[in-house]
């Protein structure tokens, strides 16, 4: 007998719970796998959230149910860093909702404002919980080809008009996973201009905001003037704090939709552990020179990856922000290939880049989340074991 419903059966296993099956089965056969694959820091939480989050688990009344839209000190830590950060202000009241983690904000966001037969525009290639929602939310979805010749930046005027008359919610991502672009703030006014036009609320995912390398900044899109007409903006302190387990993240901007979605949420979840929000607020509200710190060592792996990629024949542009690399997969191979080549020959996990949308086919992705000494090893494993079909 087949308990689930039609819904579940056209979703495919989730791309990194089978990645991470796969490390599980190498590791028991006795091999030494780097995993490249997923995009979880390897840095510790900085101590000084740590200790805040002990020092709220002492006080009892922080264990009672948490507020359905999160507790006013992590709401209000929110609006804050957006004004420092952005010059945006916000209301907490009504324009900062927290979430157990952005991808489950996403993941409600999308049966909140569509409904079955609708449509979702997603970049492509994308994070696949877009897609995945859309689809266990009885949608449609159109993908919005993101090419290197345009930046990795979605082309609006090709979208088709059938589809934007049936389309409720659009998805933006900078800097981008698993691209890594990055974009400057005309790009984004663009968008709300063709979002108010349209009609087309848009959600844009920033969860890697914070981790950008050099003089480079991550604009907002509710710096746009008019953008909290029509945008939600999701943020994450998982990547800026290596804060991934926490499960700690907000979105903010349109009231009407942080509104709509308070309802959806609230009848599926009772928020986040309430001194975890505390922490949270805390992470926020503090000194940021971690932030700066870590960035620094993502960027040293940067560099040892680049100039890995570069020796074995795979030139790599030098991305701005996020802790991805976006690499062209060499001649002679697909990405599923050349991935599969790699770690059976190496024990090197990398992620094909066909499994984020069709768009991503020939290339791969790469994380920066393991210790240069590791990088420097996964990168000579794949120029001994590989020299022959790279070059």
């Amino acid at each position: 007998m087949d308990y689930q419903s039609n819904r579940i059966g056209q979703i495919p296993p989730y791309l990194f719970a089978e990645i991470n099956k796969k490390k599980a089965e190498l590791v028991k056969s006795g091999v030494d796998v780097i995993d490249l694959g997923i995009g979880d820091p390897d840095l510790p939480t900085p101590q000084h959230i740590v200790d805040k989050l002990v020092e709220e688990m002492q006080d009892s009344s922080n264990f009672k149910y948490p507020s359905f839209i999160g507790c006013a000190e992590f709401r209000e830590a929110v609006a804050d860093f957006y004004a420092r950060q952005y010059q945006v202000n916000l209301d907490p009241e009504t324009e900062v909702l927290a979430l157990i983690g952005s991808k489950e904000g996403i993941a409600h966001l999308i049966p909140t404002l569509i409904d079955p037969g609708d449509y979702v525009l997603i970049p492509d290639p994308s994070y696949p919980v877009y897609k995945m929602a859309t689809l266990l939310a009885n949608g449609q979805y159109y993908h919005m080809p993101l090419l290197k010749e345009n930046n990795f930046e979605p082309d609006f005027s090709l979208i088709p008009d059938e589809i934007i008359e049936q389309a409720k919610l659009m998805f933006l991502n900078y800097p981008g996973n698993p691209t890594a672009a990055t974009v400057d703030i005309e790009f984004f006014q663009n968008a709300i201009s063709f979002a108010r036009q349209r009609n087309i609320p848009i959600a844009h995912d920033s969860a890697y905001n914070m981790v950008t390398f050099g003089e480079y900044k991550a604009p907002s899109i509710l710096e746009v003037e008019g953008a909290k007409e029509v945008a939600v903006e999701f943020g994450s302190l998982s990547k800026t704090y290596n804060m991934t387990g926490w499960r700690i993240g907000y979105v903010v901007g349109n009231k009407q939709i942080i509104k709509a979605l308070s309802v959806l949420k609230s009848n599926m979840d009772t928020g986040q552990f309430t001194p975890i929000q505390k922490a949270a607020a805390f992470a926020l509200n503090s000194d940021q020179s971690c932030v700066s710190n870590h960035n620094a060592i993502y960027e040293e792996r940067l560099n040892v990856v680049l100039d890995g990629l570069k020796a074995i024949g795979i030139k790599v542009d030098r991305p701005k922000g996020s802790f991805f690399i976006w690499a062209p997969v060499p001649k002679g191979y697909t990405s599923a290939e050349f991935v599969t080549n790699v770690l059976e020959q190496t024990g090197v996990i990398l992620t094909p880049g066909s499994a984020f949308g069709p768009s991503g086919e020939g290339y791969f992705r790469l994380s920066l989340s393991v210790p240069n000494a590791r990088l420097f090893e996964a990168i000579n494993r794949i120029k001994q074991k590989l020299q022959i079909s790279v070059n």
